[in-house]
């Protein structure tokens, strides 16, 4: 049976204690009375908060592979990537259990091939993880070599199949949800999505709960107000998306993006047309970047909790690491919408 959702809030709350000190004891981050930390592992046992030293204790002897392999299409280089906030908690916790990660990019061509990158150890590992690889078939070749395997999100088409790794996403459904609710409350009727919907598994159930809520309040799902085109580098292109939005039959209330990154680049076609934002057309976008704070207007988004996804991850991986015969999972982590300036508007 799945654990009861509980936030690291309502834990704190529960025992009576701020969020950082709760925060202290799961993080292995400061110094907490080991009184107190020991009352706020018990009332996670009796809450069903996921306990990561449960999952994963550290080994008692030292790993017989030390190494765990990250693989990614995209090694994380600059803030708008999800590894540069993800990877720091990753690695902390894997580091702590005695173990080393190396980071090694595929290449289009070995991911056509379905091949390692050269020098991969694969005799030395002790585990692989997945950042920001979103090809199915890939991931079941990776699945195939034996080893215990984490990966970050997956490809739309990773629940179609039957289960062979551990995933960890960020929760995408009702975040996005709470997003749409809140343009129609705030008087938005004709809306648009922005993103490849088979770009990724999160990406899909983005437009999924865009579509459900829509629907929910008897409006259409208009495709034609919507940029859902296979994803390409032509979405990081200001002046494609100017295009897209100028040949749109309407300029819609909001639009809502699949992550930041689009957001941003909308933002910016939307103002070559002359359009104001949140005035002419709202904008929305997902993933709570650096910049979403920065933009003028602000973006209004939904904030992974990076560092909690990494911790996660980790624990996974380690617990498959002591037990590869366990079933496989699929976790999500909480998210939160963040309202700011790009959907201000209110209703008339």
């Amino acid at each position: 049976m799945a654990r009861k959702r509980i936030t690291m809030q309502q834990l704190a709350d529960a025992c009576g204690l701020s969020r950082n000190t709760v925060s202290k004891v799961f993080n292995d981050r400061g110094s907490v009375p080991e009184a107190t930390r020991q009352a706020v592992l018990q009332k996670a046992r009796e809450l069903g908060y996921y306990q990561p030293f449960e999952e994963a204790p550290a080994a008692a002897e030292p790993p017989k592979f030390q190494n765990i392999a990250l693989l990614t299409r995209h090694p994380p280089t600059t803030e708008v990537h999800f590894g540069t906030f993800f990877l720091p908690a990753f690695i902390d916790r894997l580091s702590r259990a005695g173990y080393m990660l190396t980071m090694y990019e595929v290449t289009p061509e070995q991911m056509a091939a379905r091949v390692l990158p050269p020098h991969v150890p694969l005799d030395q590992l002790a585990g692989l993880s997945v950042i920001e690889m979103f090809d199915q078939g890939y991931l079941e070749m990776l699945c195939s070599l034996g080893l215990p395997c984490i990966s970050v999100d997956c490809s739309a088409e990773t629940y179609l199949a039957p289960m062979r790794c551990d995933v960890v996403c960020m929760e995408n459904t009702a975040g996005t949800a709470a997003v749409v609710r809140h343009l129609l409350d705030a008087g938005a009727r004709r809306l648009g999505f922005v993103g490849d919907p088979e770009h990724c598994s999160s990406f899909r159930l983005r437009h999924l709960a865009f579509s459900m809520v829509l629907k929910q309040a008897g409006l259409p799902v208009d495709p034609a107000l919507s940029i859902l085109d296979e994803d390409a580098p032509d979405y990081s292109d200001v002046d494609w998306l100017y295009e897209k939005l100028r040949q749109m039959p309407a300029v819609p209330d909001a639009l809502v993006c699949a992550n930041d990154f689009l957001a941003l680049s909308v933002m910016q076609a939307l103002k070559r047309l002359g359009l104001s934002i949140p005035e002419d057309v709202m904008v929305t976008g997902f993933d709570g970047t650096p910049q979403s704070a920065v933009v003028e207007p602000t973006l209004t988004t939904v904030q992974i909790p990076n560092p909690e996804i990494g911790y996660v991850a980790a624990d996974i991986l380690l617990a498959r690491i002591r037990d590869p015969g366990r079933p496989f999972r699929v976790v999500y982590v909480e998210t939160t919408p963040v309202w700011r300036g790009s959907t201000a508007r209110k209703p008339t």
